[in-house]
């Protein structure tokens, strides 16, 4: 059986590829740490079997599986860290879910159910897996906590933020520095947790110390050595980093 590992974590990656090497049935083909490497590794070497991340940078597992060509499908395992609709889901034969921080021992009984699953199994639980996870995914979404305002505590008071008057957030040590129409807020709460409640309609990271409202960029600075800047309606200049540059380019219809 041809494996391929997808994760954007190498250390995921590296763990699974070890476990892999134990198992003689199985024949890892390739690695990728990204959706769109996967997408083309998928449909060009036909995996019979992928062990897939679900939330990568670029896009996320159920994304990549839309893309995916090849008759027959391959035999998906999905790996997570995020368990806020993995436990919703099941403990499934063949089709798998894999709850990072797993055991050595959970991952070979999944690998023990897949190599005693036939190929038109195998397909049969492609379509139904795909279908109930993509609506579980979907749910976890949906139901995801959006904020309305941002609390940032004041002395005896506490002030609420309208998001669409935020600028940037800039992560600061524990803090995250929120800079407004009205002037800058500090308040103690990571920029990944903030990211996780802001409107990514609106909102984008466009470096890993800060978020950006989109709304509020008001024109796009190139520098030399293809570099890109994205100045806001307060002047500041932001640096984008390479890896956010394309995506961010698109948000904004570049």
């Amino acid at each position: 059986m041809r494996a391929l590992v997808i994760d954007d974590e190498e250390l995921a990656r590296r763990r699974l590829l070890n476990l892999l090497e134990e198992i003689p049935a199985i024949e890892v083909i390739a690695e990728c740490s990204n959706g769109k490497s996967a997408i083309k590794q998928i449909n060009t070497e036909k995996p019979d079997l992928i062990f897939l991340d679900i939330n990568m940078k670029d896009m996320n597992g159920f994304e990549v599986l839309q893309k995916v060509e090849i008759d027959p499908k391959p035999v998906v395992i999905f790996v997570t860290a995020y368990d806020s609709y993995a436990t919703r889901a099941f403990d499934v034969e063949a089709f798998d879910f894999l709850l990072k921080p797993f055991k050595d021992q959970r991952f070979f009984k999944t690998i023990d159910r897949v190599l005693k699953t036939s190929r038109n199994e195998a397909d049969f639980l492609f379509e139904k897996r795909f279908g109930e996870l993509f609506a579980i995914y979907s749910g976890a979404v949906d139901n995801r906590k959006m904020v309305t305002k941002i609390p940032v505590k004041q002395g005896n008071k506490t002030l609420l933020i309208d998001p669409a008057n935020i600028y940037y957030i800039i992560a600061s040590g524990y803090y995250a520095e929120i800079y407004t129409t009205s002037g800058k807020y500090v308040l103690r709460e990571s920029l990944t947790n903030l990211e996780e409640q802001l409107s990514e309609n609106t909102f984008f990271r466009i470096h890993r110390s800060t978020i950006v409202n989109l709304h509020q960029v008001k024109e796009i600075v190139h520098s030399d050595y293809s570099e890109v800047d994205a100045r806001m309606n307060d002047d500041k200049l932001l640096h984008i980093s390479k890896s956010n540059k394309k995506e961010f380019l698109e948000k904004l219809g570049i």
